[in-house]
C-alpha cells in the first residue's frame, strides 16, 4: 500500500509539475503573440483612430492630402461651403508669386500703401499711407503676421484695385478646378456669406502654392522677425511674429497659414515635410486655436504612419526618338514630369513595373511640349498612373531643298 501511495504521489507531483511547465509555455507564447499582435495592429489603431469620433476631431471640416499628387488620404466634409477667414491669403500669395513669376513684379520692387490699405483692421502690419515696402518684406508681413493691410496693398500694386485683384483670385480658383470657392476680399476679413471656400479647395490652393513655389517656406518658417517702419514721422520697427504655433509644436511643419474670425471661427492649412513627403492638413471651424493645431497635428502624424511614396524620374528613358519628314532626323524627348504614386496599404513597390508607349507616327512639323507618347505604371495587374512623354525643341517640317540636300550628303559625300 506504502508503495501504491507513493507511486500515486510521485505521479500526482509529475503531472503538476507537467502542467505548470505547459502552463508557463503557453503564457509565454501568448506574450510573445500579444506582442507581435500589438505591433502588427499599432497601425491599425492609428488608422482607427483617424475615425473622427475616436479622434475627436470637434472641427467642422478637414482634409488630408499628399502634395506631390494631391491624393486625398483622409477627409471629413471637405465639400462643405464655410468662410475661411484669413487662409484666404494664400490665393492672394499664390498670385503674387504667379506675378514674380512672370517678371510683372521683382521681391525688392516698392509698393506704396494706399490710404484705403492703411485702413484695414483686423490682423495687420500697421502700415501708414504712403509708406514704401519692398514686395519681399510685404510677403513676410502676410504669411508670418497674417497682415490685412499688407495683402490690400499688394493687390493694389499688381492689379490696380483689390476688387479687381479678387476677380483675378476668382479666376484662379477655377482654373484649378476649386469648386465651392468664392471670394469677395483678398485677406478674408469680410463676414460675407458670399466668400466661402471649402477644406478641399483650401488643399488644393496650398498644394499649388507649395509645389510650384517651394520657396514659400522660407517665409512661412520665420518663427519672428522685424520690419521697419519709415514714414513721414520717421523710422520705427516691428515685430512679426508668427500665427502658426504648429512650427514650435510638430518639428516637420513648415507652414502654412491660420486665419480666425468670429464667423469662420479657428482654420488652419498646415504643411510639412518628412521623409521627403509633403503632406497638407486643413482643418476648418475648430472651437478654439489650441483645437486647429492639436487637430492639424493629429492629422499629420496619422499620415506619416500610413503613406509611402514611390517617385520615378525616368532617368532611364532614351533622349531621342526619330521622327520622318522633318529638318532633323531626330527629335529631343523627356517626360512632362517626375511620376509620383502614393499607397496608404504597404503595397510593395519593388513590384512597379513601366511601359514605355510612343505614338505610331512621329512626323515632323512638331512643336515643343508636343505629346509623342506616354509611360504607364503598375503594380501587379493594378494601373497607378502615367506620365507623358514630350518633345524637348520644335521640328520643322523639312522643304523640297533639305530633302535634296539630305540626300547630296547621304549619296554624294
Amino acid at each position: 500500500m506504502n508503495y501504491i501511495r507513493f507511486f500515486f504521489c510521485g505521479l500526482r507531483k509529475n503531472i503538476i509539475g507537467a502542467i505548470l511547465v505547459v502552463t508557463l509555455m503557453c503564457a509565454n507564447i501568448s506574450g510573445i503573440s500579444a506582442k507581435a499582435s500589438t505591433e502588427e495592429n499599432d497601425k491599425e489603431t492609428i488608422v482607427k483612430e483617424v475615425n473622427g469620433a475616436e479622434m475627436q476631431l470637434s472641427c467642422k471640416s478637414c482634409v488630408l492630402m499628399e502634395a506631390s499628387t494631391g491624393t486625398v488620404i483622409y477627409d471629413k466634409a471637405k465639400d462643405e461651403r464655410l468662410s475661411p477667414a484669413s487662409i484666404t491669403k494664400i490665393m492672394t500669395l499664390l498670385l503674387i508669386f504667379d506675378e514674380i513669376e512672370k517678371g510683372n513684379i521683382t521681391m525688392d520692387e516698392e509698393v506704396v500703401t494706399s490710404a484705403y490699405a492703411k485702413s484695414m483692421g483686423g490682423s495687420q502690419v500697421f502700415l501708414e499711407e504712403g509708406e514704401k515696402q519692398s514686395v519681399e518684406t510685404l510677403i513676410k508681413c502676410i504669411v508670418v503676421a497674417s497682415g490685412n493691410d499688407a495683402c490690400v496693398a499688394m493687390a493694389e500694386h499688381i492689379a490696380g484695385s483689390e476688387g479687381e485683384f479678387v476677380t483675378r483670385m476668382n479666376e484662379k480658383a477655377k482654373e484649378l478646378g476649386m469648386l465651392n470657392t468664392n471670394f469677395e476680399d483678398c485677406c478674408g476679413l469680410t463676414d460675407s456669406d458670399n466668400h466661402y471656400t471649402s477644406a478641399y479647395d483650401v488643399a488644393i490652393m496650398s498644394r499649388e502654392l507649395i509645389t510650384k513655389y517651394p520657396e514659400i517656406h522660407n517665409y512661412s518658417t520665420i518663427w519672428m522677425e522685424n520690419i521697419t517702419h519709415v514714414t513721414r514721422k520717421g523710422e520705427s520697427e516691428f515685430g512679426l511674429a508668427n500665427t502658426n504655433k504648429l512650427l514650435k509644436q510638430y518639428p516637420y511643419a513648415n507652414g502654412l497659414k491660420t486665419g480666425s474670425t468670429s464667423k469662420a471661427k479657428y482654420c488652419v492649412a498646415a504643411t510639412a515635410k518628412k521623409d521627403n513627403i509633403d503632406l497638407i492638413a486643413v482643418v476648418m471651424a475648430a472651437q478654439d486655436y489650441k483645437v486647429r493645431f492639436k487637430e492639424a497635428e493629429s492629422l499629420l502624424k496619422y499620415g506619416y504612419s500610413v503613406c509611402k511614396l514611390y517617385k520615378d524620374e525616368n532617368s532611364d528613358l532614351i533622349k531621342y526618338i526619330k521622327v520622318k519628314g522633318g529638318v532633323s532626323e531626330k527629335v529631343r524627348i523627356m517626360p512632362k514630369a517626375i511620376f509620383s504614386y502614393v499607397s496608404t496599404n504597404e503595397e510593395n513597390f519593388d513590384n512597379v513595373k513601366k511601359n514605355v508607349i510612343f505614338n505610331k507616327k512621329m512626323v515632323a512639323p512638331l512643336n515643343k511640349g508636343d505629346t509623342i507618347g506616354k509611360i504607364e505604371y503598375y503594380i501587379g495587374d493594378k494601373h497607378i498612373g502615367n506620365v507623358d512623354i514630350i518633345t524637348c525643341e520644335k521640328i520643322e517640317k523639312a522643304s523640297y531643298f533639305n530633302t535634296l540636300k539630305k540626300l547630296f550628303i547621304k549619296y554624294l559625300l
